[in-house]
């Protein structure tokens, strides 16, 4: 089973920083901030009045491959946002890939899809929730437009994939462990291809308020938004709530190679835990997302000294970011005071389901560039953060040869993905 090497071939988003792959990454090293204040609706009530948004075109329209069914259309509410942000990202992905769709059902039976998300249609639940309660009629579209496997089963019924097609849901983790499980199926060779990733759309006024119950967002910067991620700067409030999908395919390295895909990265390990602590907040000590780094070096076979660059959850909460970095600190840093450490949430704000899997793809980008996102609006480091390079401010150009992406959520869930650069 573990012969079968797993790399990267296509990429897809559709972030804050842009409508595809190609200008979010161009964005994220240009140093743009996505996060703006909220347009969409009444923010007059809520404390918290911006998020990371998707500045889509009304215009977009993405039919069936056969053309008997409109996909994706900003118009309308057929399918929630979090259903087309995801459909958006997976066909960008495909095409990138290269894949050949006109290939035999025997092949598209080794073609799978695990694309999550981790509130699924939110707004969608709600609004028919008014409708049933203002004696007004449900939505035919309610229920397939709030299910969380309908990405995955839209993406596999388009383009005829007969492999593996299911979701995931773990909060802010999803996208991170819809990449694993995909992995997995990979290298069990359940599969030789996988769509995998996340999506998230719940910029809405119920999912402020709900978050805000629980004081995590930011609301120091309503007037200043581009300044309220801020991750390990003493002045952080909080969490920005953003929007949008991160899909990746991944491919057996062997049937990579056969039809001469390009590749942006191997995924070379991976690690999982759980804190066992508390639903919302991580294990002070950091256990679990030690657990989980190591877990990863371990399973990529690479030694702890040799990770160049971390990219890490850190979301710029007050406990969060502290306690990722100083499991960091314990466990990489002892061993390579130099490796790298940057949070590109900084940019986009935290997309939630989808966070893991956008930070997955600027990872392996990180890696075939050899360029690392800086850490935004990092003014005034916390004193834990002395001598580390964060990259505050300002990309850095330099050798990286191995990479974590770390994701972290509600429910006491840890990820870890180790990337390493093909040669």
């Amino acid at each position: 089973m573990n012969d079968r090497r797993v790399v990267i071939t296509g990429i897809g988003m559709i972030t804050p920083l842009g409508t595809n792959a190609k200008v979010s990454w161009q964005n994220l090293i240009k140093c743009e901030s996505g996060i703006t204040q909220i347009h969409r609706f009444d923010t007059s009530n809520l404390k918290c009045k911006i998020a990371g948004l998707v500045l889509y075109d009304d215009k977009l329209t993405i039919y069936s491959p056969r053309g008997d069914e409109l996909l994706v259309d900003f118009t309308n509410k057929k399918h929630d946002l979090f259903i087309q942000y995801g459909i958006i990202a997976a066909q960008e992905a495909i095409e990138d890939s290269g894949i050949d769709l006109n290939i035999n059902e025997e092949i598209k039976e080794n073609i799978g899809v695990i694309i999550g998300t981790g509130m699924g249609g939110i707004q969608t639940i709600a609004d028919n929730a008014i409708s049933l309660y203002t004696g007004n009629k449900i939505s035919t579209y309610f229920i397939t437009s709030s299910l969380s496997n309908l990405i995955s089963g839209h993406i596999s019924v388009m383009y005829g994939f007969r492999g593996p097609n299911q979701s995931v849901t773990s909060s802010c983790a999803t996208g991170a462990h819809a990449i694993i499980d995909a992995a997995r199926m990979i290298k069990c060779n359940e599969a030789n291809v996988m769509i995998a990733g996340g999506s998230e759309a719940i910029i809405s006024d119920i999912a402020i308020t709900g978050f805000n119950a629980i004081k995590a967002l930011s609301t120091r910067y309503n007037d200043n938004p581009k300044a309220a991620s801020r991750p390990w700067d003493r002045n952080r409030d909080g969490f920005v709530m953003s929007e949008g999908a991160g899909i990746v395919v991944i491919e057996e390295l062997k049937h990579a190679k056969k039809r001469g895909a390009k590749i942006y990265a191997e995924l070379s390990g991976y690690g999982l835990s759980s804190d066992a602590y508390h639903i919302t907040c991580p294990h002070p000590d950091g256990i679990g997302a030690k657990a989980a780094m190591l877990k990863a070096i371990k399973n990529s076979k690479i030694n702890i000294k040799d990770i160049n660059y971390v990219n890490a959850h850190a979301t710029s909460t007050k406990k969060g970011d502290l306690i990722e970095l100083n499991a960091i600190k314990n466990l990489i840093l002892k061993e390579n005071y130099k490796t790298a450490i940057s949070s590109t949430k900084s940019s986009t704000g935290h997309l939630l389901g989808a966070s893991g899997s956008v930070e997955v793809i600027f990872t392996a980008l990180t890696l075939k560039n050899q360029v690392i996102p800086a850490t935004l609006n990092l003014d005034n480091p916390i004193e834990e953060a002395k001598d580390i390079n964060l990259v505050p401010n300002i990309p850095q150009e330099c050798k990286i040869n191995y990479a974590l992406s770390n994701s972290f959520g509600f429910g006491s869930t840890n990820v870890s993905i180790a990337l390493t650069k093909f040669i």
